[in-house]
């Protein structure tokens, strides 16, 4: 690739992004448009809309970016979480990564690779003409002693993340320490969940589990809630709450129209009065299906077990309590409100066929992809592309027309086929058998994350076929060797990449594009204004892979070819800037999993460090220097070493509570009023108690009752 078609790139995200930055600055002003770029406020009550026009709203103005600077750290972790938290020291993490790595690129690797002339002498007269590659190791002649500034940047780099890879585990987990500490008891803290529960003829579930467990932990026991198959009574449950919404919409606004046509003899109907009488047939199903859920022949063969002390739930969990391993299998509850009821796998069986079954599409998934991939690839090489394309040749002799297609189009590609990864991604891990909200997520998050790194990373750079790929892998000793050839060749493409995907996606999650149009396109439909309104949480399937793949492709390249670090350091503060408004104006968290992302994070670095220290190896046997590999070759192994240190120091702090502070709550008062409440924290939502007005004429009855709410 030119430097004329990377500027071109350039040029156009660079537009790019100063048009969702002016176009955000003025919609998110509009009274509109507060559901899209500040529910957030709204929900909470922070912000109010204003029907009067203001000439100001029209004017763009930057006030959000100091209100996004200013937010601490402190007052993150009050009104967003611990999760939140950890997301933006990701980002801090390598903003700092990759300014000390852009030092010594940039004033050090970048001149010595430009004074090179193994490939031919920069033109600085017509720079814009010169290939890219003239900024890369690949300048260098094999045997230079120039070579040795790359070989001490590879230590320089390598010992500089570890260093922050130990101070980040180290903070991180003294704050999920002291959030654990800072809080009162939680139910999670105190219950296990029970799986493949054995049954014995004329018992139900719930008794063989007060007899199991008051027979093997009758000092620690406290209560249970068996798992019932609730997903109709769900449905019921969101019909009734969307008609309950309408109506209470219909009588408090009485501008909305009260009467509408319907059927085919265009019959004039009172709108409160025909969804009053919808509500009550649901209503009266959901009577019958509740009465039905509660016999014992719905009862799933699971259950979530309390205790009365965090040392009961770890022994219990802990202690193999079958001389079956499929039966009574046990693991840590969620949070109440973090629990995924609509799909709870019944046997261990039924689990272990899912976890195939997801295996074997994201395989599948994984070689379908492949076909964007070399479309891509095809794009990148011109030749190709008239081979392929013959009648495009005229138009390929045109300069803009050559280089938007192999700076810009390429990337983009890629990235739109991506947007669909996530949500296919999370669908797989739903139906994989967790029981929880935030283990579906952090599982799509690993999923997307190596997804990613094989799809875009390792099939872009070994372009050719899936058999050669995987070839490639069962031959171990020739990986380093075969990397150091490739990777360098792609440097081009994968800065392209950094600058359409990197800052494109990151300004379009400001100008939140999808939900924008969405909403444009639902409000002429919709009879109640906030009828479907909910507060989003923040999707870190999506964006923690995003930034960790960013994050691989700075650590691997940066000495091979250091011109990415720029960019790569322009994407990482739009991130800081944007997701911290984001966090401020409109993500709300829906549950807490006290930082459990962050070794997803550290892994994934720990990755990025080896695969480039194996290219550094097979990099400096191909340019003929076999002392430096030589003495490349300890690091690996240090690292590797380093990173088992981390997960015996820090992980175990991320996996389970500690019991210690079982003697702190021996003397709280409080912990009576606790264990009442703790004995109904996990009964499905379905399953309480739920009020409609009886009169539809009555605003005042609430529609669901105190009960669900605190649960």
């Amino acid at each position: 690739m030119l430097v004329s078609a990377l500027l071109t790139s350039v040029g156009i995200n660079s537009g790019l992004c100063v048009l969702f930055f002016t176009l955000y600055s003025i919609l998110r002003k509009q009274p509109t448009n507060y559901e899209v770029y500040i529910p957030r406020l709204i929900a909470e009550g922070s912000s109010k809309r204003r029907s009067h026009f203001n000439l100001e709203r029209l004017i763009p103005s930057p006030g959000w970016v100091k209100r996004a600077w200013k937010l601490s750290e402190e007052d993150l972790l009050s009104t967003s979480g611990l999760d939140a938290v950890v997301f933006m020291r990701v980002i801090t993490f390598s903003l700092r990564v990759f300014l000390f790595a852009g030092v010594i690129g940039i004033f050090v690797l970048l001149p010595v690779n430009c004074s090179g002339d193994q490939l031919h002498d920069i033109d600085f007269a017509d720079l814009s003409n010169n290939s890219l590659d003239v900024f890369t190791i690949s300048n260098l002649s094999s045997g230079s002693k120039r070579l040795w500034a790359h070989f001490s940047a590879v230590y320089l780099v390598t010992a500089f993340v570890c260093y922050l890879l130990y101070y980040e585990y180290k903070c991180i987990t003294g704050k999920r320490i002291d959030f654990f500490h800072s809080t009162k008891p939680q139910p999670h803290q105190f219950t296990i969940l029970v799986r493949s529960i054995p049954v014995s003829a004329g018992s139900s579930v719930s008794e063989s589990v007060e007899r199991f467990f008051m027979e093997y932990h009758p000092s620690t026991y406290l209560s249970h809630m068996v798992v019932h198959r609730s997903s109709k009574l769900q449905s019921l449950i969101k019909d009734a709450k969307k008609l309950y919404k309408r109506i209470t919409h219909l009588q408090s606004e009485p501008n909305q129209p009260q009467y509408r046509h319907v059927g085919f003899f265009r019959h004039r109907v009172d709108l409160v009065d025909h969804y009053g009488k919808k509500l009550e047939d649901i209503e009266e199903n959901m009577r019958l299906e509740r009465s039905e859920v509660s016999l014992a022949t719905q009862e799933v063969r699971a259950a979530f077990v309390s205790f009365k002390s965090r040392y009961g739930a770890a022994v219990a969990f802990h202690m193999k309590q079958s001389i079956n391993p499929t039966e009574w299998v046990t693991e840590l509850a969620p949070e109440p409100n973090d629990v995924y009821w609509p799909f709870f796998s019944s046997s261990f069986m039924r689990r272990w066929l899912s976890k195939i079954v997801v295996i074997v599409a994201c395989i599948l998934l994984t070689i379908l992809f492949l076909i964007p991939v070399l479309v891509v690839q095809g794009l990148t090489n011109l030749n190709q592309l008239e081979i392929w394309f013959p009648f495009l040749k005229s138009i390929l002799t045109i300069t803009f027309v050559s280089q938007v297609i192999t700076g810009y189009l390429p990337s983009l590609i890629l990235q739109l086929f991506l947007k669909i990864v996530p949500p296919i991604m999370e669908f797989l891990s739903s139906i994989q058998g967790y029981i929880c909200h935030s283990d579906i997520e952090k599982s799509a998050c690993n999923k997307v994350l190596w997804f990613t790194i094989w799809n875009i990373f390792f099939a872009t750079v070994f372009s050719g076929s899936v058999l050669y790929q995987v070839s490639i892998f069962l031959d171990p000793k020739h990986i380093p060797a075969k990397l150091a050839s490739a990777v360098p060749a792609q440097a081009s493409f994968f800065i392209a990449y950094v600058v359409t995907s990197g800052w494109t996606s990151t300004s379009s999650e400001l100008f939140r594009i999808i939900p924008l149009i969405w909403s444009l396109i639902r409000k002429p439909f919709s009879c109640c204004s906030d009828e479907e309104f909910e507060v989003p949480s923040i999707p870190y399937h999506r964006d923690i892979p995003r930034i960790l793949f960013f994050g691989l492709l700075g650590i691997t390249y940066f000495f091979l070819a250091p011109l990415i670090l720029p960019f790569l350091l322009v994407y990482l503060c739009l991130a800081y800037i944007i997701y911290r408004n984001q966090f401020l104006n409109v993500y709300a968290p829906k549950y807490e999993t006290a930082g459990k992302f962050w070794p997803i994070v550290h892994n994934s670095m720990i990755f990025s460090l080896v695969l480039m220290q194996a290219i550094a190896i097979g990099l400096f046997t191909l340019k003929k220097l076999p002392l430096a590999s030589t003495l490349i070759f300890p690091l690996p192994v240090l690292t590797l070493l380093f990173n088992e240190y981390c997960r015996k120091r820090f992980l175990p702090n991320f996996i389970a509570y500690p019991a210690e502070r079982d003697r702190e709550d021996r003397n709280d008062p409080k912990m009576a009023e606790f264990y009442d409440n703790l004995v109904a924290a996990y009964q499905d939502p379905a399953l309480l108690p739920i009020q409609f007005s009886a009169n539809s004429d009555s605003l005042n009855s609430p529609l669901i009752s105190a009960a669900q709410v605190r649960h």
